[in-house]
C-alpha cells in the first residue's frame, strides 16, 4: 500500500549570477561575462568542475506529480513569469498543508539544500518543513530532514545503500527500466534556454523528469512489497489516463513513447 498522499518533485536551476557578482566582486561585468569569471573561479577551486556549488544555483522552475487516493496530478508550480521566492514559497506551502510523502532523485544532494540556500535567501518561513519532532511528536520519528527517514525519499540515495559511489543518473536508470527518459533536453541546455526565454521549454523538461521519478518510484514499491504486480499496473493505467487527457505536446510524446517502449 502506498502512502495517502505522495509528491514527486523536481527543479530545475540556473546559475546565480547577482549573488556570485557580490561573492567576487564582478559588478562591472555583463551577466555572461560573469558567468565565464565564476566558472573560471569555480574550476580553479574544485580542479575538476566548474559546476557552481548549491548556493549559487537559482531556482527557475519546479514540478511535481501529485499522487492522492489513486488520483494523478500533474503540473509546473506558478506560472512561467513567476518568481524564484514566489515557486520556493508555494512548493513549502504545499507540504506544510498536505503533509506528503516527498519523492525525489538526489533530491536530498541537490533540489532540497537548493531550496533551503533560496529560503534562506528570501526570508521564507515553513516552520512545518523544519520541524524534528520538538512541536509535532511523530516527526521525530519521520520528518523531511533526516537521511534515513521516510517522508522524503531520495530513490538515488536509498538505491544506492546511501553509497556516494553506487549513486547514478535518473536517465541510467530509466534507460535500463524500459521508461521514456529525457527527450531532446537535459540540464546542461537549462541555462541557454533559460537566457533566451524559452521558460515553458525548461518547465516541460523539468515535468518529464518527475514523470520518469514518479515511475521508477513505483517499481520502488513493487520491490518493498507495497505494490503488487496487478497495483503496478493500475497505478501506470492510472497515469497513462491522465496524460491522455493532457493536449501539451511534450506530455503526447512522454505518452508515446511510453506506449512504445513497452507494447
Amino acid at each position: 500500500m502506498l502512502p495517502q498522499c505522495i509528491l514527486v518533485f523536481d527543479i530545475e536551476t540556473v546559475p546565480d549570477i547577482a549573488s556570485g557578482k557580490k561573492l567576487w566582486d564582478l559588478g562591472d561585468l555583463d551577466d555572461r561575462d560573469a558567468l565565464k569569471a565564476m566558472q573560471a573561479k569555480r574550476l580553479q577551486k574544485t580542479k575538476l568542475s566548474d559546476f557552481m556549488p548549491l548556493h549559487l544555483h537559482k531556482i527557475v522552475a519546479i514540478s511535481a506529480v501529485l499522487r492522492t487516493q489513486g488520483a494523478v496530478k500533474l503540473w509546473s508550480i506558478g506560472e512561467e513569469d513567476s518568481s524564484e521566492a514566489e515557486l520556493v514559497e508555494r512548493f513549502l506551502r504545499g507540504l506544510e498543508r498536505f503533509e506528503p510523502t516527498i519523492i525525489s532523485w538526489n533530491g536530498a544532494g541537490f533540489d532540497l539544500p537548493v531550496i533551503h540556500y533560496r529560503s534562506l535567501l528570501h526570508g521564507i518561513s515553513a516552520p512545518h518543513y523544519w520541524e524534528i519532532g520538538q512541536e509535532v511528536q511523530s516527526f521525530r520519528w519521520s520528518n523531511y530532514l533526516n537521511r534515513y527517514h521516510w517522508r522524503h525519499i531520495d530513490l538515488m540515495d536509498v538505491l544506492s545503500g546511501f553509497q556516494p559511489r553506487a549513486w547514478t543518473s535518473l536517465q541510467d536508470i530509466t534507460v535500463m527500466l524500459g521508461l521514456p527518459g529525457k527527450m531532446g533536453m537535459d540540464g546542461s541546455r537549462v541555462w541557454d534556454a533559460f537566457n533566451s526565454g524559452q521558460i515553458k521549454k525548461i518547465r516541460d523538461y523539468c515535468e518529464v523528469d518527475v514523470l520518469n521519478t514518479y515511475l521508477v518510484y513505483l517499481r520502488f514499491e513493487l520491490m518493498r512489497g507495497h505494490l503488487s504486480g496487478t497495483d503496478l499496473e493500475d497505478e501506470c493505467k492510472t497515469l497513462r489516463e491522465m496524460l491522455a487527457d493532457k493536449q501539451e505536446k511534450h506530455l503526447q510524446e512522454f505518452l508515446e513513447r511510453w506506449s512504445e517502449i513497452t507494447n
